[in-house]
């Protein structure tokens, strides 16, 4: 007689041992096998959320590769930069952790400064080594290095002679390589700050350096660029509104306007190299871009092809990287293997008279611009784009801040944080996975140029004074007889932060300032 399995008590024990199986709750981390795609993040400095037109139709420039990157992937329309301006938002980034709770990476800082990321800290560069990549950055840096001088003393610049006392023919002691990177090839800090060099694992490519005024003439603002009149002095380049930058020392071939194609082509090269190598270990690039921060220099085909003025223009530019990297990817035939991510170190810096000259607003509705506590300084466009694994044209409105990524790559790549780093961190996989699914995040603490904090939490946004704390006029305001000591909004009702419902909800203010105070103790 036949009989459908032979061995009749060997399946009754196959049986016993998936019943068994099925009985486990291993959760979904652990089912899951890791995944380690090559990882592409491109970090625009300075760029808003309503920039991208697939992110605001009225946006007067046009913005076809981050709207490719947006129809091929997700976005989020609620994620935030964990401070709003440049240093202590990159701080955020890569370690994980709110700047506040480092003294060095809680302001921003110039390009002489020493190092921000503190030794032994967990970074995502590091996180990623462990899990098998190999590590890049190309671009800005921003978080200090350890220069050597040439009279042993800190590195320093005399604003008198526009010079410093660093010896540009040494390696610098300190930098990418110290917080995980394999190869860097970046420029210091902000492309409006000195010095103008570029270094390369640590070692200046061109150390004969001279002062900007040999290469550019120097001039002052013309008198019809009120709006950049604060940043008058004897101290700077100017050329027109928002093309500016400050004296100080340069390598003699650089050139401020070539900065984005130096980038793009160091970031393209590392990517072929990487691919040219037949490794089967995935890579990560970090590609922070110099704009569209000041000085605004957009290339002569883009010159006058938005409708934002030069700013507008120089985004094109940052558009047209976007692409070009996209293309690269798949030339490659990487692009399914390749995690592709882009966002922006803070807001735009866009006060209201240029909303009313341009009729172009890149903080999309939401108040204020870079520096402020208000959105508008924090919220930046989110985008993740990994063809085959992350759904098309999805979205999500789950609350994300940028410190959360080295949590998310954590889960993707199933690496273990260490104990007590990383602790601002919280995944967002589970949303790549799954556009619908609800993040983990359910309050942000926010933090401005001018130390103002505020906590979201619960539908509020509480603000632990009054102002914007930022660039925007008031910056701090002292309240008078009978005025509410902060502020206090209605995120559903309320997006714009216009009504101020700081008095009408005392038990409200006293939760959250008492939330925000341990969050900020810890």
């Amino acid at each position: 007689m036949n009989r459908p399995y032979p061995f009749p008590c060997l399946a009754l024990l196959m049986v016993f041992l998936l019943g068994l199986l099925g009985s486990c709750d291993t959760g979904p981390e652990q089912t899951e096998l890791p995944l380690r795609p090559h990882v592409v993040f491109i970090f625009a400095d300075d760029m808003g959320y309503g920039d991208i037109r697939a992110l605001n139709a009225a946006s007067k420039i046009p913005t076809p590769n981050l709207d490719r990157m947006v129809k091929e992937g997700m976005h989020f329309t609620n994620a935030h930069a964990s401070a709003s301006v440049c240093t202590p938002s990159r701080y955020g980034l890569l370690t994980g952790r709110y700047a506040f709770r480092s003294e060095a990476a809680a302001f921003g800082i110039g390009g002489f400064a020493g190092p921000v990321v503190e030794e032994g800290r967990e970074t995502l560069p590091k996180l990623l080594k462990r899990a098998g990549y190999h590590t890049g950055i190309v671009g800005k840096w921003h978080l200090g290095l350890g220069w050597q001088t040439k009279d042993g003393a800190p590195a320093r610049l005399d604003p008198a002679s526009g010079r410093s006392n660093v010896d540009y023919a040494l390696p610098v002691t300190q930098g990418p390589r110290d917080v995980g990177f394999d190869y860097s090839y970046i420029h210091p800090a902000s492309l409006d700050i000195p010095p103008y060099v570029f270094i390369r694992n640590h070692q200046v490519v061109n150390p004969d350096v001279v002062l900007t005024s040999s290469v550019y003439p120097l001039r002052q603002a013309d008198t019809e660029y009120a709006w950049d009149k604060k940043h008058s002095d004897d101290n700077a380049i100017y050329w027109q509104k928002g093309v500016w930058w400050r004296e100080g020392e340069m390598s003699a071939d650089f050139r401020v306007a070539d900065c984005h194609a130096t980038i793009l082509g160091e970031g393209l090269s590392y990517i072929q190299q990487h691919v040219a190598k037949g490794v089967a270990d995935p890579f990560f690039l970090y590609l922070p871009l110099t704009g569209p921060h000041t000085p605004w220099l957009p290339s002569p085909e883009n010159q006058g092809k938005s409708g934002a003025g030069v700013y507008g223009d120089f985004v094109l530019d940052i558009d047209q990287l976007v692409g070009r990297i996209i293309e690269e990817l798949d030339r490659q035939g990487i692009a399914d293997q390749t995690l592709l991510l882009f966002s922006s170190d803070n807001g735009a810096y866009w006060p209201d008279s240029e909303i009313a000259l341009f009729g172009h607003d890149p903080n999309a509705g939401r108040r204020g611009q870079k520096g402020d506590v208000w959105d508008g300084g924090h919220r930046t466009p989110l985008i993740a784009r990994w063809p085959g694994t992350i759904g098309p044209g999805t979205h999500s409105d789950a609350l994300v801040s940028l410190t959360d990524v080295v949590a998310t790559l954590a889960a993707m790549t199933q690496t273990a944080l260490g104990e007590g780093q990383a602790e601002d961190s919280q995944s967002f996989w589970g949303v790549l996975r799954d556009h619908s699914a609800g993040g983990l995040r359910t309050e942000m603490v926010h933090h401005s140029s001018r130390s103002l904090y505020a906590l979201r939490s619960g539908g509020w946004k509480y603000v632990e004074g009054l102002g914007s704390g930022g660039f925007t006029d008031p910056g701090i305001v002292r309240p008078g007889e009978g005025d509410p000591a902060g502020q206090l909004y209605d995120e559903a009702k309320d997006p714009a932060e216009r009504d101020n419902l700081y008095a009408h909800y005392p038990e409200v203010v006293k939760e959250l300032s008492a939330k925000l105070a341990a969050i900020r103790g810890k």
